[in-house]
């Protein structure tokens, strides 16, 4: 276990971290959580619409169509919402006026969305399907704002100009060079630009949804925690994009009947692994609220309202967790346990698979139930992953217990 911890420390870490730190990965980061609400929103009324009442169906079905216009109205624009949060995020960052480096890029994404038979928006590319084309927009757009205001390619105004006058015209040719160069690409030279981002990161976006995908994901995470780094943080950026279409999948798969294509959806990794925090350590703080050491007990005791609501910052550096080979590999397993069980649970239909967004604060069983629609199935596998859990983590907090005799 020193062995992999010095690994992961000296070679894996520093560039995760680095990636982390990334000017452009923190500004696609900061524009996945903004859509948060939006689908939090969207999600209350898929619980209402699909609520799992004996007779609820034929209550709500009049009013069906209406409960789903806000549905259309949040998870239908996820891409357009990104695009214009990641760019305003990164605009900030490289000092240009953010205002202006959003519309810019809503712009472009909107342009490369008509469709050249009937020029009308391809309205699903708005939603979860035209995420990744999003980003990669608001990058481009972005950057090239910033390289032509460096160069001085830019149409300046007098001083005396109002502000916002100003910051129009200083986006003129940019933005000229920017919307002629995508509609080359897109409409004189027919490239599918949204295709060809889809395939490109398709390999990614199925191996997810597998069962290696997400335990080599799992294992990836709770490590880099083990050795004092944000491992959700670190991959959010990469993973979010994906478990968010996922879910939009999924929402759109209720809304037509069939059968819910991903596992994985978010909320999958949030709820069901992460009980009371990664690596599932309200196991561990039940365990040491009745420990016969008083450093532990007291550890276990002021951490659990807060593991409650998923925090888990207290207990993972008080204890510590982090660097501690006795308490990182019941951390580790814990993860990837939970994360086996819970995606077989689903693959074999036993639970349902997630399709609404809850907040990530949301304790523990009441999560489980919410974002499966009301599954009480995925309420009882929360008590039972917690119970797993404490059998985990139960040998070696005896161990740490009876060293410190």
């Amino acid at each position: 276990m020193t062995r992999l911890t010095a690994f992961v420390n000296d070679r894996i870490a520093p560039a995760l971290t680095a990636l982390s730190d990334n000017t452009y990965m923190s500004a696609i980061r900061a524009g996945m959580v903004s859509v948060v609400p939006l689908t939090i929103i969207g999600g209350l009324f898929m619980v209402v619409s699909y609520l799992p009442v004996p007779g609820w169906e034929a209550i709500v079905a009049p009013w069906l169509p209406l409960l789903q216009i806000p549905v259309t109205a949040t998870f239908g624009v996820l891409g357009l919402v990104v695009c214009l949060a990641i760019a305003h995020d990164l605009g900030t960052r490289l000092g240009q006026e953010p205002i202006v480096s959003a519309a810019m890029a809503v712009v472009v994404f909107l342009l490369i969305q008509i469709e050249p038979t009937d020029l009308t928006f391809r309205t699903p590319a708005l939603g979860s399907q035209g995420l990744f084309t999003a980003i990669i927009v608001a990058l481009v757009v972005v950057r090239t704002q910033k390289l032509f205001t460096d160069r001085g390619i830019v149409i300046t105004m007098p001083d005396t100009v109002p502000s916002v006058v100003y910051q129009s015209f200083l986006s003129l040719i940019p933005l000229a060079v920017l919307v002629i160069g995508f509609w080359l690409i897109r409409f004189v030279a027919g490239v599918d630009i949204n295709l060809v981002v889809q395939r490109a990161f398709s390999p990614l976006v199925f191996a997810l949804n597998t069962l290696p995908g997400i335990l080599v994901y799992a294992c990836l995470v709770s490590l880099l925690w083990s050795v004092g780094i944000h491992g959700d943080n670190a991959l959010d950026a990469i993973v979010a994009p994906i478990f968010l279409q996922y879910l939009a999948e999924n929402v759109a798969a209720v809304q037509t009947g069939q059968p819910l294509p991903y596992v994985t959806a978010n909320g999958f990794f949030t709820t069901f692994v992460n009980v009371g925090g990664t690596g599932a350590t309200l196991a561990l703080a039940i365990i040491l609220a009745f420990s016969r050491d008083e450093a532990y007990r007291r550890v276990g005791r002021v951490s659990l309202p807060t593991q409650i609501f998923q925090i888990n910052e207290p207990i993972f550096f008080g204890l510590p967790i982090v660097l501690n080979p006795v308490f990182m590999v019941p951390y580790v397993i814990s993860a990837l346990v939970l994360t086996a069980g819970s995606y077989l649970l689903m693959a074999w239909g036993l639970v349902q698979r997630p399709f609404i967004n809850v907040p990530w604060t949301t304790p523990p069983v009441i999560g489980h139930y919410l974002v499966t629609g009301g599954d009480w199935r995925a309420a009882v596998w929360g008590v039972v992953s917690l119970v797993i859990a404490v059998g985990i983590y139960y040998p070696f907090a005896k161990a740490a217990e009876r060293s410190r005799r």
